[in-house]
């Protein structure tokens, strides 16, 4: 069920459970908050403009603001910022308003949610909803901080890491707004105590239970049913927020906390972010849970649609939408589309060999006069680069025309139109090939975005475990190690196989290799991440937790052939010069106005 249906579901079911005089006018439409109190249906829609204010992306966007791809769209914000003009006052980045308003939403809930009639008719039920909403609204504001944090979070002129201003109960007029920022650590501190108070009032996940001996003994205690136990904590609920979300958040959390960029001064080691991700991990079986297609849900057609079950790659998700959206804004312009978000050849140069090898590596075998040739299967899922047959239909990104010479098969050639590449590459990760996106051959499809996936948890694993103790200790007690996850991920890439898909003698040698050298697994961890979660607007933000350099120019392909011969030449050309400043600009700004409206408001150094 779509998020936004149980929304409607549940305000409706409260309405129904609490208003006496449901049916009756109220005398004026504008709401107090006594008047929330006394009205479920309206206090509880100050918990859904919480989730309404979720800072999660359902399109590939931020990833061209790095070194992963370019857009064609030359008035991108993210354009306009990776290229100069990101400044405090403009920051397509920032996530101040939108957050700060939900935890605002947040703060005034939890005056009223345990004061409102959920279900005055029965105790039990008014209590389970009142764990039930006290919980999502826990978890919300966890979020909320978490990506405040991510966004504005950086050291000020005095050297001190801060957070944002810590806010937990409501402002209003009587308020004094000119607050300070919070430590970076204290601000953790919070989202990891909303974490476990989301967590203590919450289900694992939302499922309806086949009889009362499953009841929690609290509510038993108050005279709950099973079927009352469903009304609040069934499947009607999934989608919500509960309590494996609470968890994973609480792992992603302790991931950017104990990152290069943050843990001088977060409180919060590698260590710890192991532990925690392992946790989650655990629920799953560890290992046993790993999703064997997990890397390509999105071409999984059976699973993305309403009737199916949920797919175990993915924790928590977007709502389904049946829609052309994405393909019309990335397809290549031979097949309808605007062909935005261009994969770069820094991105493409990141996928290594069959055998694992990276394609610096002597013993790799790549050849650059035929470069897509015994790759990485993944890049063939991710990337529509020069000769890839899409939808039935011959892609062509270099300089010369596909088959018969038309004008019309060149628009797919690099920087042939407005809409063409400018890379060489298109997108192909997350787009699905039966959708058409012509209006007047119109094929819409249905599409889900993963707001967390179990591999994003695996990696994170990864990286904390490897920091904190190497590639092959298990002290977090996860039952396995960093390397044992990056050896599962190749080997589901199909990584240290032939041409054939049949295993190398040697099989994955590349790997063995890094699993006796710490320093060597973080970067091959790193790269790992960077391909398995490419255009799912993690890169950005990646780079700076591991202040890594930002400046990258960002390179395409020209493909060009000789006429006479028919033979193809390849040459790498610069796309894009980046100028971000990475002596400051791995931390994101306040906003200037709010710094000039705020004397207690420290601005991050260098903006």
């Amino acid at each position: 069920m779509k998020t936004k249906n149980i929304i409607f579901y549940f305000i409706g079911l409260l309405a129904f459970c609490s208003c006496d005089d449901m049916f009756q006018p109220a005398d004026e439409n504008n709401r107090q908050m006594e008047d929330l109190a006394k009205e479920s249906s309206y206090a509880h829609g100050l918990l859904m403009y919480g989730y309404d204010r979720l800072p999660y992306i359902t399109t590939t966007q931020t990833d061209i603001a790095t070194d992963d791809a370019v857009t064609n769209l030359k008035s991108s914000s993210y354009l306009n910022m990776a290229t100069g003009t990101w400044a405090s006052d403009n920051n397509p980045m920032s996530q101040w308003d939108n957050c700060k308003d939900g935890i605002q939403y947040i703060n005034n809930f939890f005056q009223i949610v345990e004061t409102s009639s959920w279900a005055p008719s029965a105790a039990s039920k008014q209590q389970m909803f009142i764990d039930r909403l006290k919980g999502e609204a826990f978890g919300l504001r966890a979020i909320l901080y978490y990506y405040l944090l991510q966004a504005h979070g950086g050291y000020a002129d005095d050297g001190v890491l801060y957070g944002v201003p810590l806010l937990t109960t409501p402002e209003d007029g009587s308020s004094d707004f000119n607050q300070p920022r919070a430590t970076f650590a204290d601000c953790v501190k919070q989202c990891f105590a909303d974490c476990d108070s989301a967590m203590a009032l919450l289900p694992f996940e939302y499922k309806d239970i086949e009889n009362e001996s499953e009841i929690p003994a609290k509510y038993v205690a108050l005279g709950a049913n099973f079927s009352g136990y469903n009304l609040v904590f069934g499947d009607k609920a999934r989608g919500l927020i509960s309590g494996k979300i609470a968890e994973a958040v609480k792992a992603q959390i302790a991931l950017l906390a104990a990152s290069p960029a943050f843990r001088d001064q977060s409180g919060v080691t590698s260590a710890d972010a192991a532990k925690l991700c392992a946790n989650v991990l655990k629920r799953i079986g560890g290992m046993e849970g790993f999703d064997a297609t997990g890397n390509i849900w999105y071409k999984n057609k059976a699973k993305l649609e309403p009737s199916a079950a949920e797919m175990p790659e993915i924790l928590w998700r977007e709502d389904r939408h049946k829609n052309a959206e994405q393909e019309r804004e990335n397809f290549p312009p031979t097949l309808y589309g605007q062909g935005r978000v261009n994969p770069s050849q820094n991105l493409v140069d990141a996928f290594p060999m069959r055998n694992g090898r990276p394609i610096s590596d002597a013993n790799s075998g790549y050849d650059a006069k035929n470069p897509y040739v015994n790759r990485d299967p993944r890049l063939e899922n991710y990337v529509l680069y020069n000769g890839t047959t899409f939808r039935k239909s011959l892609i062509i990104t270099g300089t010369y025309p596909a088959i018969n010479g038309d004008k019309s098969e060149t628009d797919d050639n690099l920087n042939s139109t407005s809409n063409s590449t400018r890379t060489g590459y298109y997108l192909k990760k997350l787009l699905r090939d039966d959708v058409s996106p012509l209006s007047s051959s119109l094929i819409e499809q249905q599409h889900i975005y993963p707001r967390i996936r179990y591999t994003e948890i695996f990696l994170a694993y990864a990286e904390a475990a490897n920091d904190a103790w190497g590639p092959k200790s298990d002290q977090a007690g996860a039952g396995f190690t960093a390397y044992d996850v990056i050896k599962a991920i190749r080997e589901r890439a199909g990584l240290g196989t032939d041409e054939y898909g049949r295993a190398l003698a040697e099989g994955d040698a590349y790997l063995e290799e890094c699993a006796n050298d710490q320093t060597k697994m973080m970067n091959l961890i790193r790269n790992e991440r960077r391909l398995e979660l490419c255009f799912e607007n993690k890169r950005f933000w990646d780079l700076r937790r591991w202040m890594l350099p930002l400046n990258e120019t960002v390179k395409g392909m020209q493909i060009d052939r000789n006429e006479d011969t028919g033979a193809l030449s390849y040459t790498i050309i610069d796309v894009e010069e980046r100028k971000f400043d990475n002596s400051y600009q791995l931390y994101g700004p306040i906003p200037k106005g709010e710094v000039l409206k705020w004397s207690n408001l420290k601005q991050n150094k260098g903006w």
